[in-house]
């Protein structure tokens, strides 16, 4: 393996040493180049591009312990493999799934361990071998390991989301008033969460998700989209559909079985107004749709006034962008931010990690509480108000999820979701002027029949992006499908995938611009430009 790394950097310096005489570089063209010139160009900037990523050298990936700590397999994701009567994998069967995983070899993915009645498939595990041409490849970037089985911090993100499992159908703009809301605030800090108040209750951590209404502006804006608008209404599912509370299709769920339930939706199309209504549009959503929608909104919006200040066509009299820094860049730019940070994603969810899914863990502390059998959860969860609440409520203390199927066939960490929000955001606030103010910013009535004028603060373009990326991540923590370290860490990691994406894609332009700038989540200012990443 070494004499072959060794081989390939000296095929890589070879070829950067070909001349290129006189070849300009990127952002620093002064005229037409011959077509012998061009090809050399992009063959080195190609190469350029392909060396920074090599000689950085990979982050050692780093798990939490808990696939090595449990026998049992408590806490890893084996859904439609073989499991027993308390929904325990069979050890045999995940460590030949493990060793296949491990292999690499196409053809062993068709002799994966299937629990007999398994009629659901393993989604797209080979995606973790698969590769990219531009921007980071899968193993290049860092993510810290997800809190271990028996943490507090595993306890409190099951806390959270026993509650937002009982406040679902909650109104947003209602937090203020409702009991239940109430009752979370106040159980959530015992539970080891993170104090919070009403107004950042269930919301992301960026400057822009704690200003204004819950929901982003570009989930309720109408979409133009070619020679139609799109409003935003949908039909929502009905108030207090839960899933998976019975020991019996939870067990069924785990080994694969396909769902016969089925959730009904309301006869009238809403706006989305609670938790329910945006789990279900994050259920049926297609990867970048959301930004996509967002990049159309914000073009129709405010025109060149819109764009990023470093945009070099802001403020040309004579021509305007399209192919480059124009609405036909943004968004094949976004369609490839979203696939890269779904093989990014794959990668640790599949190769690293391997985390159970939240349903799987409301599973441990059911047979933990009834006696079946003891496991080393912590007490934060097991003296959790919303827990006891749950277990009144339905009579288990399974976690109550939104989706009829339960979660998705591959493991929780990190949400998928998540880091193709966090990639997608990046690229939108990258083309985009995230200080500009959104006209006419509206909030969805609480029963979601009707928009009214938002009557406070002025809401600017950046923090509804940012917002955006955080209702897209946490939604699915409400449907119970996925952790808040599963999508917070995800939009982070999403975050550095579209930087390495935009460092590769600065080195092909011509025209002399500034550079990509953009506000990270964490509030840091970046530029990237020429292959280069800059703080500050």
């Amino acid at each position: 393996m070494n004499r072959l790394r060794i081989s390939r950097r000296l095929l890589l310096s070879s070829a950067l040493a070909l001349p290129f005489a006189g070849l300009a570089r990127a952002n620093d063209l002064t005229g037409p180049l011959t077509p012998q010139q061009r090809q050399r160009l992009a063959f080195e900037r190609r190469g350029d591009a392909a060396k920074a990523q090599f000689d950085s050298a990979p982050p050692l990936p780093a798990t939490n312990g808990d696939e090595d700590r449990y026998p049992d397999r408590r806490a890893s994701f084996a859904k439609t493999l073989p499991h027993n009567d308390l929904g325990e994998v069979d050890p045999d069967a995940y460590r030949r799934w493990v060793a296949i995983l491990a292999s690499g070899d196409s053809a062993q993915f068709e002799h994966v361990p299937r629990d007999p009645q398994a009629e659901e498939r393993l989604n797209n595990p080979q995606a973790t071998y698969a590769t990219d041409l531009v921007g980071p490849d899968p193993t290049a970037l860092p993510l810290s390991p997800p809190p271990a089985f028996a943490s507090q911090a595993e306890a409190a993100e099951m806390a959270e989301l026993y509650w937002l499992a009982l406040t679902r159908d909650v109104p947003f703009r209602e937090y203020i008033t409702d009991p239940l809301a109430s009752a979370a605030l106040a159980d959530l800090p015992a539970a080891g969460f993170a104090p919070v108040d009403v107004a950042s209750l269930f919301r992301g951590g960026a400057t822009g998700d704690l200003r204004g209404p819950f929901v982003s502006q570009f989930l309720w804006h109408d979409i133009p989209y070619g020679l139609k608008t799109v409003d935003q209404r949908f039909r929502v599912p009905g108030r207090g559909q839960d899933f998976l509370t019975s020991f019996e299709a939870w067990l069924a769920c785990q080994r694969g079985v396909r769902s016969t339930a089925t959730l009904r939706l309301e006869a009238e199309p809403r706006y989305i107004a609670n938790y329910r209504a945006l789990g279900e549009y994050v259920h049926r959503d297609f990867s970048f749709q959301a930004f996509m929608d967002a990049a159309l909104i914000s073009l129709r919006m405010g025109g060149d006034d819109v764009l990023s200040p470093t945009n070099p066509y802001r403020a040309s009299r004579t021509q305007f962008g399209d192919i480059t820094f124009g609405n036909k860049n943004l968004l094949s730019m976004l369609a490839q931010a979203s696939l890269l940070a779904q093989k990014v994603a794959y990668y640790q969810k599949w190769q690293v990690h391997r985390r159970a899914r939240p349903e799987c863990i409301g599973g441990r502390i059911d047979v933990h509480q009834s006696g079946r059998k003891s496991y080393d959860i912590h007490p934060a969860i097991l003296h959790s108000d919303g827990l006891a609440r749950v277990k009144a409520a339905n009579g288990s203390y399974l976690l109550p999820v939104a989706y009829a199927e339960g979660c998705p066939t591959h493991p929780s960490y990190p949400a998928a979701h998540a880091v193709n929000a966090g990639a997608c955001a990046t690229v939108l606030k990258a083309f985009l002027d995230e200080n500009y103010q959104i006209p006419q910013a509206v909030e969805a009535s609480a029963d979601g029949t009707r928009l009214e004028p938002w009557r406070g603060e002025a809401l600017l373009l950046g923090g509804e992006i940012d917002k955006l990326a955080s209702n897209i991540a946490l939604a699915r923590d409400a449907a119970g499908v996925h952790f808040r370290s599963d999508s917070i860490e995800g939009l982070k990691l999403g975050e550095a995938v579209a930087i390495g994406l935009l460092a590769d894609y600065s080195r092909t332009y011509s025209e002399r611009f500034d550079g990509f700038v953009l506000t990270r989540f964490d509030g840091e200012r970046v530029r990237v430009a020429n292959g280069v990443v800059q703080s500050g």
